[in-house]
């Protein structure tokens, strides 16, 4: 005969949760609802912070704002009709902001640059397909007019598509620059960079009479 002695399985491998432990983990994750929508507030604010400084473009500004408006209105509908907060993940949708910032980033298509002296094409650089028609009137604005009748400084016109062209005026040349969108202040201060390195750097070509364009080096390409 044998002696093993079979003991009977529990058939309540993992117990109900008791109606005052339902009640803790609700009053919990309301806690965890209201920090959420704490920190919606703080990027809000933190998000207006990075316009001032350049950190981001209108277009991301807008969408973002959007999105964090949307995420706090949700979020507060749902606190205001439910006694505890099970569930409140579901009603946001948390790293999206991610997307939307890269989604509406200004991405840089492509380079032209022209000769202050002779208004000639120098390199091009990219996919720079635009109708001259619609720059070169401001090349020879740059080129002919006093800086202080024509202001002194980057430019910017919309094209085809919503992309934007950006005038960055040099002392012998200007960049002329292709974004997706409306750049940051960051992205414009770094094609100013751009532009004043590859001055520097071609100085001794760029004032000569005839310019040898395949002599130039183009610090632009490391941007492309």
């Amino acid at each position: 005969m044998s002696n093993f002695n079979f003991k009977k399985r529990p058939t309540n491998i993992y117990p109900l949760e008791t109606d005052e432990q339902i009640e803790k983990s609700g009053l919990s994750s309301r806690r965890e609802a209201f920090q959420y929508l704490s920190r919606l507030n703080q990027k809000t604010d933190l998000l207006a912070e990075r316009f001032a400084k350049g950190k981001v473009n209108q277009n991301q500004f807008i969408a973002l704002y959007g999105f964090y408006q949307s995420e706090i209105q949700q979020l507060e509908l749902f606190l205001k009709n439910t006694k505890n907060g099970n569930g409140w993940q579901d009603v946001v949708n948390e790293g999206k902001s991610i997307i939307i910032r890269k989604r509406y980033a200004a991405r840089l298509i492509g380079f032209s640059i022209y000769s202050n002296t002779s208004g000639q094409p120098l390199r091009t650089l990219g996919q720079f397909a635009v109708d001259p028609i619609l720059f070169i009137p401001i090349l020879h604005a740059y080129q002919n007019a006093a800086k202080e009748i024509f202001g002194e400084g980057m430019r910017s016109i919309v094209i085809k598509d919503g992309h934007v062209l950006i005038f960055m005026p040099g002392y012998f040349s200007t960049t002329l620059a292709l974004y997706t969108a409306e750049p940051s202040a960051e992205k414009i201060k770094q094609l100013e960079k751009i532009h004043k390195t590859f001055e520097l750097a071609n100085e001794r070509e760029l004032v000569k009479r005839k310019i040898e364009p395949d002599k130039l080096v183009l610090p632009h390409q490391c941007f492309l």
